[in-house]
């Protein structure tokens, strides 16, 4: 089996636990708020690679731990990520009509079922992690975790970053101000579900350390990658329009440093995120090829 087989069997595989508990963890679609459930349903099982969780778990198999505990954390950060996306589709946002190839919730539902979806999500993550049945590790690494996962979440990642992008993007000044956006966007969380998984397996300081610089670099990689995307991708693969980044006048990796200049740095960050974890030895593979995978994505 080559580099690349390997890769799409460890995705694969990966993909089908997370997708399996996240049918067990997540409420059932029959209850007084069914429309609300089926808004819930309908955006989290709507396809998506589950990088976020993906990442979490190779992260704690790097460090030699266990999968059964990390689950309900991986399961969270999907259920953030979803709701993120939820809340980004929205007119008052991105105002996108598709995603993943499917009319956005807010096409299906309404706004005010959408927004209320996307409630629902967050603090069901919430629910989820704060469960000591589920979570069954020792109180100090779980409330580490949460902590972790709640600061990525908030002001001072995604939906910090989220504000950044509608209100300063447009008029970002310099590169410095651009990657702050994103750091926050979109690296938070890479970072938060790579270091929760380290923290879930017991890992030490230096490991943790090693481990977030990668997360860090394979953040900005991964937003680096969609706006390329956004410029030159398939909107057939993608499963929604490219062009939109343009059409709305933000300001990207590719309309600040042009495209190739844009590829260059991508593949910089990839580079410096697998020399991160350089020391670690073959169970951090996975983790090596993600950062390559992102980079070479097509959708």
């Amino acid at each position: 089996m080559n580099d690349a087989e390997f890769l799409e069997a460890y995705l694969k595989d990966r993909k089908k636990i997370i997708e399996e508990a996240l049918e067990r963890y997540l409420p059932g679609k029959d209850g007084p708020s069914t429309e609300l459930l089926e808004a819930m349903h309908y955006s989290v099982f709507a396809g998506g690679k589950r990088i976020r969780p993906i990442l979490c778990l190779a992260s704690l198999e790097a460090c030699g731990g266990d999968l059964a505990p990390a689950m309900p954390v991986a399961c969270a950060l999907e259920l953030i990520h979803t709701y993120s996306l939820i809340h980004d589709d929205l007119p008052a946002m991105d105002n996108d009509d598709f995603r993943r190839g499917k009319p956005t919730n807010h096409k299906v539902f309404g706004e005010a079922v959408a927004i209320l979806a996307g409630d629902a999500l967050l603090t069901e993550a919430f629910v989820l992690l704060s469960r000591v049945e589920k979570v069954r590790v020792a109180a100090e690494r779980r409330l580490a975790v949460i902590s972790e996962i709640a600061g990525a979440a908030g002001i001072a990642g995604m939906v910090g970053g989220q504000a950044l992008d509608i209100l300063a993007a447009k008029n970002a000044s310099d590169f410095n101000d651009l990657e702050q956006i994103h750091r926050r966007k979109t690296g938070a969380l890479i970072i938060a579900a790579v270091k929760s998984g380290a923290i879930l397996a017991g890992a030490s300081d230096v490991r943790i350390h090693a481990l977030s610089e990668y997360a860090s670099h394979v953040g900005i990689a991964f937003q680096i990658a969609d706006d390329i995307l956004n410029v030159e991708g398939d909107k057939n693969l993608m499963g929604k329009n490219t062009g939109s980044d343009a059409a709305l006048g933000k300001v990207t990796y590719p309309s600040f440093l042009g495209l190739e200049k844009a590829k260059t740095v991508l593949a910089e960050h990839v580079g410096a995120a697998q020399s991160a974890i350089a020391a670690f030895d073959a169970r951090a593979l996975p983790l090596r090829m993600i950062a390559r995978y992102i980079m070479e994505r097509k959708s």
